[in-house]
């Protein structure tokens, strides 16, 4: 630990008025709960809906009028040497 961290460190526990100590320990807890929370954490969806967006990956590429209209202007405005 570099000694403007430690020093960093000591005033804030200070400032909450905890012995540093305490604070780094509170800290650790603090972090090692959210690493954990989001290790953990799961998305549920329907199997239905899993299916459907599988099949969307497989299904062919349709751009939508409006992504082509885009790219039409991107051709239009760039211009590549």
């Amino acid at each position: 630990m570099t000694p403007d961290n430690r020093a960093r460190i000591e005033r804030a526990a200070e400032i909450a008025g905890e012995p540093v100590t305490a604070f780094a320990r509170s800290a650790a807890e603090q972090r090692a709960e959210q690493i954990l929370r989001e290790h953990e954490a799961t998305t549920r969806v329907p199997a239905e809906y899993f299916d459907e967006l599988l099949a969307a990956f497989d299904a062919p590429v349709q751009p939508s009028p409006a992504l082509a209209d885009a790219a039409q202007r991107l051709r239009e405005t760039v211009v590549r040497d």
